[in-house]
């Protein structure tokens, strides 16, 4: 089977470079050219392999990586940039590349790197998540709480995802924003709010609060926390 990698490279002759490249080596190959749209594709589907540009229109490719990396521990992502200090490279690194290529590079190089990281063996994937008594079984999208099933749109889901990859942690509004709906937070809707009180009726059918607010900073999964109310959200 194909390997399937992602290039996310803003300037179109680097980007046909790669695809041609790639496409002739037998990998099957897609590509985005700005940062926003390159975490939704990152979300959309698993990859074997994600090839990464620095400066992208929108957002760079470190925070792209930052916010990948929150989400997904195990692909392999290569770092393409013409920054080759060694600051740059530690940058880069610390923020979750598994390797850094710097601008101008042979095709071969690039080859040699892509097949070592294809090579490594692979992380063992991560089949559930649990937090007290809620596991959520992430192949079939099912969630249960003390053993009962919990029905969850795929919205919730997702948001109930990220709660608990960062239970005992405050995650700001903005920060669930754009990791669960890819977009800004305008310090006026209420969509989140109104997700969060959603999934809160729905877990708690079954077992006390664990979805905390924190007023002004956002909201924490945590089972001991108390809840703080705000706005009148309950």
């Amino acid at each position: 089977m194909s390997h399937h990698l992602l290039v996310v490279e803003d300037e179109q002759r680097i980007a046909d470079f790669l695809l041609r490249g790639l496409r002739e080596e037998g990998y099957t190959v897609d590509h985005v050219a700005d940062g926003r749209t390159a975490s939704a594709m990152l979300r959309s589907r698993p990859w074997d392999l994600i090839l990464l540009d620095w400066w992208l229109p929108g957002e760079d490719g470190i925070q792209v990586l930052r916010r990948f990396r929150e989400e997904d521990r195990a692909t392999p992502v290569l770092f393409l940039t013409a920054r080759d200090s060694i600051h740059d490279r530690v940058t880069g690194l610390d923020a979750g590349a598994d390797d850094y290529l710097c601008k101008p590079f042979s095709f071969e190089e690039l080859l040699a790197r892509v097949r070592a990281l294809l090579r490594r063996p692979a992380k063992m994937e991560e089949a559930a998540l649990t937090f007290q008594d809620i596991r959520i079984d992430l192949a079939t999208q099912k969630v249960t709480r003390a053993g009962h099933p919990i029905d969850l749109t795929a919205k919730e889901f997702s948001l109930l995802v990220y709660l608990m990859r960062n239970a005992g942690k405050i995650v700001s509004r903005t920060r669930i924003y754009e990791s669960v709906w890819d977009e800004n937070y305008d310090g006026l809707s209420n969509t989140l709010e109104v997700h969060i009180k959603e999934i809160r009726r729905k877990l708690e059918a079954w077992g006390p609060r664990l979805i905390q607010t924190r007023r002004g900073r956002g909201y924490l999964l945590d089972a001991a926390a108390t809840d703080e109310a705000e706005g009148g959200e309950s």
